[in-house]
């Protein structure tokens, strides 16, 4: 924005007496702008901070202020991906959003269950809890569901082609090497 000085005729700029009103009416228009674009900014789940605990409340969350931003954004586009009619591609997108990898949903019908199939990440990804609760939300009631966590095989660590003097010297735990991506 410009300075509000500058829409001033030029014979009032040298008037130490309206530069110095200028000035401070500048300051309160830029608290202004700063304070309508951070409200603007909490309409969008991935840039709210203090509106989360609106999108929350709206959506029936409870609201966790000991969590990080990122965590509370995730619990609520999940909400919202879950609104509607459940779908394979619902879970799908809300299993998603909380593993940040691809997944499968693989339905079995006739057993009225299906599986989550998490193929984007090797283990068990975090907020498990919260994607279980997630799920549990949105499923229809009389199915059953199961996780399936995918690690890396003898095949895919031979893909990488160390020795074994070299993944010694790499000195990874065994809950590392199992999440080993390469590198």
């Amino acid at each position: 924005m410009s300075n509000l000085i500058d829409y001033l005729p030029e014979r009032y700029r040298n008037s130490p007496e309206i530069v110095e009103l200028q000035q401070v009416l500048q300051t309160q228009a830029d608290k202004l702008i700063a304070a309508r674009d951070g409200r603007f900014q909490q309409f969008f789940i991935r840039e709210a901070t203090w509106g989360l605990r609106l999108w929350e409340t709206a959506l029936g969350i409870e609201t966790d202020l000991s969590k990080p931003y990122s965590y509370r954004r995730t619990r609520i586009e999940s909400k919202l991906r879950g609104l509607g009619t459940t779908t394979v591609a619902m879970i799908k997108n809300v299993a998603e959003s909380f593993s940040n990898g691809a997944v499968e949903v693989i339905e079995h019908n006739g057993e009225y269950y299906f599986e989550i199939k998490f193929v984007g990440t090797f283990g068990i990804p975090p907020n498990m809890d919260d994607l279980t609760a997630a799920i549990e939300e949105i499923k229809p009631a009389h199915l059953g569901y199961a996780y399936l966590f995918i690690y890396p095989t003898w095949d895919d660590y031979d893909a990488f082609d160390h020795t074994w003097d070299e993944w010694d010297a790499a000195g990874l735990t065994w809950d590392e090497l199992e999440l080993y991506k390469g590198g």
